[in-house]
Protein backbone atom coordinates (compact mmCIF):
# COMPACT_ATOMS: atom_id res chain seq x y z
CA UNK A 1 0.00 0.00 0.00
CA UNK A 2 1.40 3.37 -1.03
CA UNK A 3 1.66 6.45 1.14
CA UNK A 4 -1.21 8.23 -0.62
CA UNK A 5 -3.58 5.28 -1.07
CA UNK A 6 -5.49 6.26 2.07
CA UNK A 7 -6.08 9.75 0.61
CA UNK A 8 -7.53 8.16 -2.52
CA UNK A 9 -9.74 5.88 -0.42
CA UNK A 10 -10.94 8.84 1.66
CA UNK A 11 -11.85 10.81 -1.47
CA UNK A 12 -13.67 7.85 -3.03
CA UNK A 13 -15.75 7.37 0.13
CA UNK A 14 -16.41 11.11 0.35
CA UNK A 15 -17.56 11.15 -3.28
CA UNK A 16 -20.11 8.40 -2.58
CA UNK A 17 -21.42 9.91 0.67
CA UNK A 18 -21.75 13.57 -0.21
CA UNK A 19 -23.54 15.37 -3.01
CA UNK A 20 -21.27 18.41 -3.05
CA UNK A 21 -18.95 19.82 -5.69
CA UNK A 22 -15.85 19.11 -3.66
CA UNK A 23 -14.13 19.05 -0.32
CA UNK A 24 -11.50 21.35 1.18
CA UNK A 25 -8.81 19.82 3.38
CA UNK A 26 -5.98 21.45 5.28
CA UNK A 27 -2.48 20.06 5.05
CA UNK A 28 -2.91 18.85 8.65
CA UNK A 29 -6.09 16.96 7.71
CA UNK A 30 -4.35 15.35 4.73
CA UNK A 31 -1.43 14.37 6.95
CA UNK A 32 -3.90 12.77 9.35
CA UNK A 33 -5.50 10.82 6.50
CA UNK A 34 -2.17 9.55 5.15
CA UNK A 35 -0.72 9.15 8.66
CA UNK A 36 2.47 10.89 7.57
CA UNK A 37 3.82 14.37 6.95
CA UNK A 38 3.50 15.90 3.52
CA UNK A 39 6.88 16.60 1.92
CA UNK A 40 8.30 20.13 1.90
CA UNK A 41 7.54 20.21 -1.84
CA UNK A 42 3.79 20.31 -1.01
CA UNK A 43 4.32 23.96 -0.05
CA UNK A 44 4.91 24.70 -3.75
CA UNK A 45 2.01 24.92 -6.23
CA UNK A 46 3.79 22.69 -8.75
CA UNK A 47 3.57 19.66 -6.47
CA UNK A 48 -0.22 19.74 -6.81
CA UNK A 49 -0.39 20.38 -10.59
CA UNK A 50 -1.28 17.44 -12.80
CA UNK A 51 0.30 17.58 -16.25
CA UNK A 52 -2.24 15.76 -18.38
CA UNK A 53 -0.04 16.04 -21.46
CA UNK A 54 2.69 13.79 -20.06
CA UNK A 55 0.30 11.00 -19.15
CA UNK A 56 2.40 10.25 -16.07
CA UNK A 57 1.16 10.87 -12.57
CA UNK A 58 3.11 10.93 -9.35
CA UNK A 59 1.69 8.67 -6.61
CA UNK A 60 0.14 11.60 -4.73
CA UNK A 61 -1.53 12.87 -7.92
CA UNK A 62 -2.83 9.42 -8.83
CA UNK A 63 -4.62 9.29 -5.45
CA UNK A 64 -7.03 12.11 -6.30
CA UNK A 65 -7.22 11.60 -10.06
CA UNK A 66 -8.20 7.93 -9.65
CA UNK A 67 -10.79 9.01 -7.05
CA UNK A 68 -12.33 11.40 -9.61
CA UNK A 69 -11.04 14.76 -8.42
CA UNK A 70 -9.08 17.74 -9.66
CA UNK A 71 -7.14 19.94 -7.26
CA UNK A 72 -7.13 23.64 -6.52
CA UNK A 73 -4.25 24.14 -4.10
CA UNK A 74 -3.38 27.09 -1.92
CA UNK A 75 -0.02 25.94 -0.54
CA UNK A 76 0.68 29.26 1.17
CA UNK A 77 -2.55 28.77 3.17
CA UNK A 78 -1.84 25.03 3.64
CA UNK A 79 -5.16 23.93 2.20
CA UNK A 80 -6.35 22.07 -0.87
CA UNK A 81 -9.74 21.96 -2.55
CA UNK A 82 -10.52 18.64 -4.18
CA UNK A 83 -13.14 19.30 -6.85
CA UNK A 84 -15.16 16.48 -8.39
CA UNK A 85 -14.27 15.90 -12.02
CA UNK A 86 -17.17 15.86 -14.47
CA UNK A 87 -18.29 12.34 -15.33
CA UNK A 88 -17.78 11.39 -18.95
Amino acid sequence: MGKYDSLGAFLKRWNIRYDAEGVELTFAQIEGIINALLPNAAAKPGWWLVDGASGRLAPHQRAWVDAGFDVIAEPHAERVYFKKRPRS
